[in-house]
């Protein structure tokens, strides 16, 4: 990505070439009624939210002639001409046409340019007599990096998932289990033998499907694999919002990936990057010689943490792109959700920013108005068009009503990343156990906020890059306590209300930190350790989806209760999860020294005998082995405001669950 503007383009290099050859722009014939007058009339107003069947790249058939129909928006350009192999790379050979409507729209049909072929736009400025060359916005498919050209690309792919699309309202309602593996596709797994190189979209439809399935999880969550330049931006610096990344393989190839996904009942969620852009020179930065994207002013325009720039969305024809962009990945390629990234970005003008560096909004406050009308806009449009999919929201503040209905003057979303919850839980784990019960109130104070919101509680790849180290390296003890926290960790996170997202390789108990440029440990697996906790990771989701009151009621008080919040001295706490119906509610007690505590007495709701469905200390795990022999009975001893309890063994640095038969 380069970080300073180049104004000056190719401007000497095209006036010499330019120079040189003869005009053939009668080679490219207008199409003025592919894109009519209604959707010029959308595309004004904001309201067009399907722009990739019209923009970009057609491959098609006019008057018998078979070719490709080409449109690009650059209002400020001068000429427009589409170069590629097949004239040569030349400037000027095949001239677009300029609408006469003002729309800023160049379009026309070049014969014989068919699917498969390298292009890019060559404009011509009508500002300072700049010229470059840039990869299309909306296309479908981009030669693989370090290359930069759009491809021409034809969908071709016959879907087999029809069974998952049916069933998707109910697997991605919000009363449904949600227990999603974060996948980097570029480093989840290699191929050493063949120079470490990633795999391919089917190779990792076959691998990454049968591991996702065999661990039980029910979604994937993709980092970015819409089209970017630099692989060390782990795909969040995005210049092909239209189509995934040539670095696996084709687009037919991608839907085959999702469709195998769904064909083995696991959601794809991906991460979708509308809050800034890179300044490669082929993508959206000064695009027709003007800032069209973006904001020209950088106290609104420029973000001082990515180097990179921010959408302008106080345009019409910018919130169209945007939207359009999310439409097409859940039409296109089926994809059951996106989690939109850096959301906070985007609704705060003086984000990561000092006094005098933004520009209050009209009525001098620090709320990026545009920015909310756009994300209010994005929500309703998706679940208006695709009501079975979800949209989640990363975003760090105490923003109000992120997860409420735009109508109730919410943002709209489905879910939002608990990010208070993460940053309190790790931040406890952290301290030696004898220092714990000082800080008893930082893994009870989320209950105060829970739902509030929509929330998915997210151990995410975030945790585990830039010197943070990995998730069991923050762990206190010797190896036997990391694993044993780390179990407690996330039986503590399974159990509390809320969605749940943890990155890959946190299953494995990696002690490396997360490199994007080569594999996953899975040499760990050879270890009991490592595969204890690979096993419990299993178990957890196994639990997790038997049993409905760990899911069903997740954004309601009413699917909560407390059974004993305070043994801060013992740094234990014990809760209840409700289904539903509440008839048939789950006990979790989480003991987070490492002293066993004997004849540990709770009050429970229900006369009988309570099964242990889940023990984190168990050998098989790694733990140490000790228990309740399946379960124990409840007796008649008033405890906790309940007129029975139950005596248990709570295990070291154990969480233990209990489900009535």
């Amino acid at each position: 990505m380069s970080k300073k503007e180049n104004k000056s383009g190719l401007n000497k290099e095209v006036q010499k070439e330019e120079a040189q050859i003869p005009e053939t722009g009668n080679a490219v014939q207008d199409v003025v009624e592919f894109i009519t007058e209604y959707d010029i009339y959308l595309f004004r107003e904001g309201k067009h939210f399907s722009l990739q069947e019209k923009l970009g790249a057609h491959v098609m058939e006019l008057k018998g002639v078979k070719g490709t129909f080409f449109a690009v928006w650059a209002p400020n350009a001068d000429s427009v001409s589409v170069i590629g192999n097949f004239n040569g790379w030349v400037k000027g050979a095949h001239h677009l046409k300029r609408r006469k409507d003002e729309s800023g729209i160049w379009q026309g049909f070049i014969p014989a340019v068919g699917k498969g072929e390298a292009y890019k736009y060559f404009i011509r400025s009508q500002h300072n007599n700049y010229a470059v060359e840039k990869a299309d916005p909306v296309a479908f498919y981009s030669e693989q990096p370090p290359k930069t050209a759009s491809v021409v690309w034809d969908y071709n792919y016959n879907w087999n998932d029809k069974k998952w699309m049916k069933k998707r309202k109910k697997t991605n309602a919000l009363d449904s289990p949600f227990s999603v593996y974060e996948v980097h596709l570029e480093s989840w797994r290699r191929k050493p033998e063949e120079g470490n190189r990633p795999l391919s979209y089917p190779e990792l439809a076959e691998e990454l499907t049968a591991y996702v399935r065999e661990m039980g999880y029910t979604h994937v969550e993709l980092m970015p694999v819409t089209e970017y330049p630099f692989s060390g931006s782990w795909g969040y610096q995005v210049t092909g919002f239209f189509g995934p990344t040539s670095r696996f393989g084709t687009p037919d190839d991608f839907m085959y990936f999702v469709d195998y996904m769904h064909q083995n009942d696991i959601g794809v969620i991906m991460d979708w990057v509308p809050s800034h852009f890179p300044g490669d020179q082929h993508g959206l930065h000064f695009f027709d010689g003007t800032y069209l994207y973006e904001h020209q002013d950088p106290r609104k325009g420029y973000h001082p943490d990515w180097s990179s720039y921010i959408f302008n969305y106080g345009r019409n024809e910018i919130r169209n792109f945007l939207i359009s962009s999310a439409h097409s990945w859940m039409e296109r390629f089926h994809i059951d959700g996106i989690r939109v990234d850096a959301v906070a970005s985007m609704l705060y003008l003086d984000y990561s920013r000092e006094d005098g560096e933004w520009i209050p909004n009209e009525h001098g406050g620090r709320e990026n108005l545009e920015a909310i009308q756009f994300l209010r806009d994005l929500n309703e449009s998706l679940y208006t068009r695709f009501p079975d999919i979800q949209t989640i929201a990363e975003e760090s503040t105490a923003w109000p009503m992120v997860t409420r209905p735009v109508y109730t003057g919410g943002l709209g979303f489905g879910m939002k990343w608990n990010m208070g919850w993460m940053h309190d839980s790790l931040s406890y784990f952290a301290h030696e156990p004898v220092h714990r019960s000082y800080h008893h109130n930082q893994m009870t104070f989320s209950i105060m906020y829970a739902f509030n919101e929509n929330f998915m509680l997210s151990l995410s790849h975030d945790e585990v890059v830039h010197g943070k180290g990995s998730l069991i390296n923050k762990m206190p003890g010797d190896d036997w306590q990391k694993f044993a926290n780390l179990r407690a960790l996330f039986g503590y996170m399974f159990a509390h209300p809320g969605k749940k997202l943890h990155f890959m390789g946190m299953e494995l108990g990696q002690w490396n930190e997360w490199n994007h440029e080569r594999s996953l440990d899975w040499h760990l697996l050879d270890f009991d350790n490592h595969k204890g906790l690979q096993f419990f990771m299993k178990d957890l989701n196994s639990v997790y989806r038997r049993f409905p009151a760990l899911y069903e009621n997740d954004f309601s008080g009413e699917g909560f209760k407390w059974i004993d919040a305070n043994d801060s001295k013992n740094s234990i706490l014990s809760f209840v999860r409700y289904d539903k119906k509440k008839e048939h509610p789950v006990i979790v007690v989480v003991n987070l020294t490492p002293v066993p505590r004997h004849n540990y007495r709770i009050g429970v709701p229900e006369d009988t005998k309570w099964l242990e469905i889940l023990n984190s200390d168990a050998t098989q795990y790694g733990g140490s082995g000790q228990g309740n022999f399946g379960g124990v009975a409840a007796n008649p001893v008033p405890f906790h405001g309940e007129e029975q309890s139950i005596n248990v063994l709570l295990p070291p640095l154990g969480v233990v669950m209990f489900a009535a038969p």
